[in-house]
């Protein structure tokens, strides 16, 4: 403040004379200007006063404010957690939103995973609540999963083999023991099947579905049989 003060008294002073060695000027007019520039003194002295309060009002409030880690700490006792207990949810949150993004079924585990979330205190804190309550929810409704398993009638013809190599069920015929192992109580001889009986045909698992592949990829037919004529 006392260098605030010398340096209008210095302004006063300079443009004082820098006035009166412009053209002479009376008493009065001398007065006059010097009553100008006092009072214009006056005027800066009490703004610069203003702002020095200022200054030390936000000096006291910002000594007065908690660092941000402070501040978290308090958020997470009003839910009764600690960091680490955030950091896992938020890990669990990370998990269950690629699995669903990537629609890793069955879907019903995932239902039940969110739920779990939803149950947490923590999901209440901003940087989880539109997640776990609305964005995953939503995914959630529009993830329509394919029937486990679906039924088929058995036609005239049909064999095991012919009926998983049906571009609608496996797109392979290696894979008919699946469809015999899963309807055991109407087939008493795989080679014996019967129009009109209906199977259930589940799906592959991604193992079985591997396994079936490559029993098919390495699949060489046996040789044509020798005639005596050959």
């Amino acid at each position: 403040m006392k260098i605030l003060k010398s340096l209008l008294l210095v302004i006063l002073f300079v443009s004082v004379n820098l006035v009166a060695q412009t053209r002479e000027m009376t008493e009065e007019e001398w007065q006059n200007e010097v009553n100008g520039l006092t009072e214009k003194k006056t005027t800066l002295t009490n703004e610069a006063t203003g702002l020095q309060n200022e200054i030390k009002d936000l000096k006291a409030k910002n000594l007065a404010l908690q660092t941000y880690e402070n501040c978290m700490d308090e958020l997470y006792a009003i839910i009764g957690a600690t960091k680490t207990d955030v950091d896992n949810y938020n890990a669990q949150v990370n998990a269950l939103a690629t699995k669903i993004g990537n629609q890793e079924g069955p879907k019903n585990d995932r239902v039940a995973e969110l739920t779990e979330l939803q149950k947490s205190k923590i999901s209440a804190l901003p940087q989880f609540y539109n997640k776990v309550h609305v964005e995953l929810p939503r995914k959630l409704e529009a993830w329509v999963e394919a029937p486990t398993e679906i039924d088929y009638t058995v036609v005239k013809g049909d064999c095991l083999w012919n009926i998983a190599k049906k571009s609608e069920h496996y797109a392979n015929a290696f894979a008919w023991p699946k469809i015999y192992q899963a309807n055991k109580d109407q087939i008493k001889n795989p080679n014996l099947i019967y129009p009109k009986q209906i199977f259930k045909i589940p799906n592959l698992t991604e193992e079985e579905k591997a396994k079936y592949d490559k029993i098919k990829k390495n699949y060489k037919p046996a040789p044509p049989k020798q005639t005596a004529e050959n």
